[in-house]
C-alpha cells in the first residue's frame, strides 16, 4: 500500500511540473504574439497580465475537475498573471525568438510549480504539528 501511495505522489509531482511548464510556455508564446517591441511598458504589462490570466483560466477550467482547485488554480494563476506581466515587460523592451520565449516560460512554470508545491507541503506540516 505504501508503494502505491509513493507512486501516486510521484505521478502528481511530475504532473504538477509538467502542467507548470505547459502553462508557462503557452503564456510566454501567447504574450510574445500579443506584445511588440517598443510598446509602452505599462500597456505591455496590462496586455501580458490579461493574456496570462486568460491562459490560466482556460487551462484551469479543463484541469480543475480532475486535479482539484488548489493544485491547478494557484500555480496557474501565478504563472499566468505574473508570468504574463514579466514576459510582456521583456518582450516590449527587446525582441526574443520564439524558442527563447518558450524555454523561459517552461522554466518559469516549473519554478513556480515547485514553489507552490513546497509551500503546500510546509503548510500541511505546520497544520499537522498544531493539531
Amino acid at each position: 500500500m505504501k508503494d502505491a501511495t509513493k507512486y501516486r505522489d510521484l505521478a502528481f509531482t511530475v504532473g504538477d511540473y509538467f502542467a507548470g511548464a505547459l502553462i508557462g510556455s503557452i503564456t510566454a508564446i501567447s504574450v510574445r504574439a500579443a506584445v511588440r517591441p517598443e510598446l509602452d511598458l505599462v500597456l505591455a504589462m496590462l496586455i501580458g497580465m490579461t493574456v496570462g490570466t486568460l491562459v490560466h483560466l482556460g487551462i484551469g477550467a479543463l484541469l480543475t475537475p480532475i486535479l482539484g482547485m488548489f493544485h491547478v488554480m494557484v500555480p496557474a494563476g501565478l504563472i499566468g498573471m505574473f508570468g504574463g506581466m514579466v514576459f510582456a515587460m521583456r518582450d516590449s523592451m527587446q525582441p526574443v525568438t520564439l524558442g527563447h520565449a518558450t524555454i523561459v516560460g517552461l522554466l518559469f512554470g516549473i519554478v513556480i510549480a515547485a514553489g507552490v508545491r513546497h509551500l503546500d507541503h510546509a503548510l500541511a506540516e505546520t497544520s499537522r504539528r498544531d493539531s
